[in-house]
């Protein structure tokens, strides 16, 4: 079947809904809407059969969904309206939520109901709820939807039809006075906040007299102080002290225009010159289960679980040291197997492009953190002394798909969605793709799968063994049948000669190309699109930081004046180092 997929932007759940649509065979059709008028002539153009709408701020016209049935995938239960249906939800504490898939007619979010999915609240982030529960409700509500359309005997009821007792409402946009909190608030209610507020806008607070958006909260069950006072920071997150304990904020954004989301402890360097830093050991894992760490380790069984949660899934050249010292560190202990587990919302979505946007020089910031990277992945191919597993619980990106090639066993949860390309933010890609992903998949499906730069799903991702399973279960069930797994491989009985069977192939590869021919290769056109930005990185980075659409070519002359601005900067302080080298 002919399927238009129009959408705001090609976001996680437009992405699953084109996976799990391409997997039935549909030919699906992506069109990124900007306007009334190139959504009527991308349906003129493409003629569908049917029209859905993931994710979608722009109003579908009169004449496209009155001759053509456009399904509209809304975050809210039945009854539910507004385009703040999950920021409700999380402040309105609700302990059930849903989907619905509703025909597109006159009024938003009214039109007939097609399919429903419910699914439990978990105190989470709204991007992390977002990434996981609601895109899977979606994505069964969508294809019961779709299937209907197909079979074209069901006739969609109004909510009034379906049930009135619903508690499903309109609600109206949220605004930054719905998230704004104080210090002298309990902890949980300002959890709730920031995590309603997540993504986008962000929670409203004052830090030290000066207003800030704050993103990413962990609780602090140990730490307490005067509300509002820094406690510490650990991992570029800062550690505030509310009246009944503590919250830890790992991004913060200033008020100023143009301002990007950054890590906090380095937005409050420029005012807060005295913030004592904790340090935490990250193989202490009594402690480290209570307290706030990007990296966590723990051990049972012979086997290492190594976890890293860094926001967003971006790592910094900080955190790939980081976490490659972690890494070297749990080779040393007296196990047999390493778990590396990411993070349980993104597995990692490789380089800061945030950090990189904001420092004084992006290029040379770039160089330094996909070498950071690279020294990473490295670690991890030439480990032969333990197995490693990489296991992963939410979306992989960019190097970040590298990273969990790296390993000798790959595991997914089913339903996370795989970017192994870069070239759409004008990069070649590093992080030893040219090795590790060949040798899974091959040149051609490697070159393709690159060049096109369309997601992967689990299915088509073990079809073609670029993983090596695929989980069905829920978070915790996933992770207790990767144990098992792990525990299996570790106390097999010819496990000396699985280690010897993996040196054995390793210096294989390495006769026949050595890696740091993969890695000079690489980084040699890398260094180009850095340096000489020679497929528009500068350009492209600079939009998505900024939320930018790319396919507008940034139209607002007020963001290509400061793209040009910022531009300048960069080249004059480029060619000032390169000047004082020389």
């Amino acid at each position: 079947m002919k399927i238009l997929l129009i959408t705001t932007s090609f976001n996680g759940m437009s992405q699953r809904a084109w996976v799990e649509l391409d997997r039935f065979n549909h030919q699906v059709k992506v069109h990124i809407a900007t306007t009334q008028e190139n959504m009527l002539n991308a349906v003129s153009n493409y003629q569908p059969e049917l029209i859905i709408a993931p994710y979608l701020k722009t109003v579908i016209p009169d004449a496209i969904w009155k001759n053509y049935t456009c399904l509209i995938i809304h975050p809210g239960i039945i009854g539910d309206r507004g385009s703040a249906s999950l920021d409700w939800a999380i402040l309105n504490n609700e302990t059930e939520w849903g989907v619905s898939v509703l025909q597109a007619t006159q009024k938003m979010d009214a039109g007939p109901i097609w399919s429903t999915a419910t699914f439990l609240m978990r105190n989470v982030s709204k991007s992390f709820l977002y990434r996981h529960e609601v895109t899977q409700a979606a994505m069964k509500a969508l294809l019961e939807a779709v299937q209907k359309f197909e079979e074209k005997k069901f006739v969609p009821q109004s909510r009034e039809e379906i049930d009135i007792s619903h508690k499903g409402k309109w609600n109206r946009s949220t605004n930054e006075n719905d998230f704004r909190f104080s210090w002298n608030e309990d902890t949980a209610a300002i959890m709730r906040k920031i995590n309603a507020a997540d993504s986008f806008p962000g929670a409203m607070c004052t830090i030290n007299d000066n207003e800030y958006l704050a993103f990413g909260a962990f609780e602090e069950r140990i730490l307490k102080g005067s509300p509002g006072s820094i406690l510490g920071t650990l991992d570029s997150a800062v550690c505030i002290a509310t009246i009944n304990s503590a919250v830890w904020i790992q991004c913060l954004k200033n008020r100023e225009a143009n301002s990007i989301k950054l890590p906090a402890a380095i937005v409050l360097a420029n005012f807060e010159k005295y913030i004592p830093d904790f340090m935490v050991n990250t193989f202490d894992y009594k402690i480290n289960s209570d307290f706030f760490s990007e990296i966590k380790y723990h051990e049972e069984n012979e086997v290492g679980y190594l976890s890293f949660d860094f926001y967003n899934g971006a790592m910094s050249t900080d955190q790939c040291v980081r976490l490659k010292n972690a890494f070297a560190k749990a080779k040393q202990r007296n196990t047999k197997v390493i778990v590396l587990l990411g993070g349980q919302d993104i597995w990692s979505n490789g380089i800061h492009l945030n950090l990189i946007e904001a420092s004084e020089n992006p290029a040379e910031t770039s160089w330094e953190n996909i070498n950071a990277m690279d020294d990473l992945i490295h670690e991890i191919i030439c480990t032969d002394t333990h197995y490693i597993i990489s296991a992963l619980q939410g979306n992989a990106g960019a190097g970040g798909v590298s990273l969990a090639l790296a390993a000798d066993k790959v595991l997914a949860k089913e339903g996370i969605v795989f970017n192994p390309h870069t070239r759409n933010m004008g990069l070649y890609g590093s992080e030893y793709w040219t090795y590790l992903l060949p040798r899974r998949i091959g040149d051609k499906r490697a070159k393709l799968f690159t060049e096109q730069c369309l997601p992967w799903g689990t299915d088509i991702a073990l079809e073609v063994k670029l993983i090596d399973g695929c989980l069905n279960e829920d978070d915790e069930s996933f992770r207790n049948k990767v144990k098992n797994i792990a525990e299996e491989i570790a106390h097999l009985s010819y496990f000396s000669q699985l280690l010897t069977a993996k040196k054995f192939k390793r210096k294989r590869d390495e006769s026949y190309k050595p890696l740091q021919q993969y890695r000079e290769e690489e980084l040699k056109i890398m260094r180009k699109n850095f340096f000489e930005d020679d497929w528009g990185y500068d350009y492209k980075r600079y939009c998505f930081v900024h939320k930018i659409n790319v396919e507008e070519k940034a139209n607002s002359i007020a963001d290509k004046d400061l793209f040009s601005e910022r531009r300048k900067i960069w080249r004059r302080r480029k060619y000032e180092k390169l000047f004082y080298e020389a």
